[in-house]
């Protein structure tokens, strides 16, 4: 019978060892991915990516500082092997990274909503130097309600630091809470974010629903062309409400189990498990939530998990000094063969070049008409020639029989004109 007990309990534990580690492994993973793709992705280098990128760091350390050593602490019945001075320390990374994380969602959903109330007045309103003092904000505001209360005792009873007694031979590692510091935690770390993004989310909603309608009524009267908003409407609504209800269901279970401990008493250790692993598990979805959802998040996944180096877009490449040089060549070889045969200077004559020549070599004709004619002609070759054509002068040079040679001033393969 003892050994049926055993059993059953070695494989508990391990079924809960495998749980927790598969769900440490997706949170490490998740947030990696989000920080790869947009180091390598300049495209995704935006200050609204800069709190995704936030919230994944924070995440990642909470999957890597917190929480190998809770599940730890689960396998091993909740004793704490590592000493008291580390278990605090623990315990303070706990509540600040979990702080930090909600914050982070808290500062998206604002960042969001100024981006669909306000697009004209978005740019001026986020600046760079307000999403530091916000970011900055986020870690002293977990500073303050983490390492401060708890190594000072601010959040026992007796204002002693927690965790310093023994029972029973055993050493347990848990926040201790009064009914002050749950009171201040909870409500400026949970539920008044809770209810400012509620707000925001829903006036998100609601803009996204009234233009998906006006987009409706304004397009044509077609089945094809009336579907395209109501998918796009639908969209919106599943995403806000993954959002919202991911948010929710991790976090809203902990905070009341949170509030009742420091208000009424203990509670069932098994429940607080429950909960406190239902909040890590919010760290896992973030990634997916946040960015998985994203078009350009979703092609730099897809790229990064292929091995492919993340480039920008083709059409946003600028060309570079060669890639000029060879376009220019190429046109200029096409309007080389065209009908208009514009000859160059091996002495292959064009009629129309060559009377440009002759009317400017000598001005003794009819000096006006023969100017006019020249400009006209001059500026018709020049709309037509690439940019990339050399002008150089042409003049002539008295030979050694007497006879005038022409000369120029370079000696390359180059269209010519001159002008009067």
């Amino acid at each position: 019978m003892n050994s049926t007990n055993v059993t059953d309990s070695s494989l508990h534990q391990v079924l809960i060892g495998i749980t927790l580690t598969i769900l440490v492994v997706v949170t490490v993973c998740g947030n990696v991915m989000v920080c790869l793709v947009v180091c390598f992705n300049r495209r995704l280098r935006s200050l609204t990516n800069c709190f995704i990128v936030s919230l994944a760091f924070t995440d990642l350390l909470l999957g890597l500082l917190v929480m190998p050593f809770s599940a730890t602490y689960e396998i091993s019945s909740h004793t704490w092997s590592m000493g008291i001075t580390w278990c605090n320390i623990y315990i303070s990374l706990d509540v600040m990274l979990c702080t930090a994380s909600i914050l982070n969602l808290f500062v998206i959903s604002l960042d969001r909503y100024y981006a669909i109330t306000a697009p004209l007045r978005y740019h001026s309103v986020v600046t760079p130097f307000r999403a530091g003092v916000a970011l900055v904000l986020i870690w002293v505001v977990s500073l303050m309600v983490s390492f401060l209360p708890i190594h000072l005792g601010w959040n026992t009873n007796n204002t002693t630091i927690q965790n310093t007694h023994v029972m029973d031979r055993k050493q347990e590692c848990m926040l201790e809470v009064n009914a002050l510091y749950v009171l201040v935690d909870g409500l400026l770390t949970f539920y008044l974010p809770l209810v400012v993004m509620c707000i925001t989310y829903y006036r998100i909603f609601k803009i996204a629903r009234e233009q998906a309608q006006r987009i409706n009524y304004t397009s044509c009267c077609t089945s094809t062309r009336n579907a395209l908003p109501t998918l796009k409407e639908h969209k919106a609504t599943v995403t806000l409400a993954a959002v919202m209800g991911a948010f929710i269901i991790c976090w809203f279970p902990y905070f009341t189990v949170f509030m009742y401990r420091g208000i009424q008493g203990a509670v069932c250790e098994t429940l607080m498990t429950i909960v406190l692993w239902l909040g890590y598990a919010n760290s896992a979805l973030n990634p997916i939530l946040y960015a998985a959802l994203n078009r350009d998040f979703r092609t730099a996944y897809q790229r990064l998990l292929r091995c492919r180096k993340v480039v920008p877009d083709a059409r946003k490449i600028p060309l570079n000094q060669e890639m000029r040089d060879k376009t220019s060549n190429q046109t200029q070889c096409k309007l080389e063969d065209n009908s208009l045969q514009l000859h160059t200077m091996d002495e292959k004559g064009n009629s129309l070049v060559q009377d440009s020549l002759e009317r400017n070599l000598n001005p003794a004709r009819d000096k006006t008409s023969s100017a006019i004619v020249s400009c006209c002609q001059c500026f018709w070759l020049a709309k037509i020639l690439p940019k990339k054509v050399v002008w150089i002068p042409v003049f002539e040079e008295p030979g050694a029989n007497g006879q005038n040679t022409r000369q120029s001033s370079a000696q390359q393969r180059v269209i010519y004109c001159v002008v009067s």
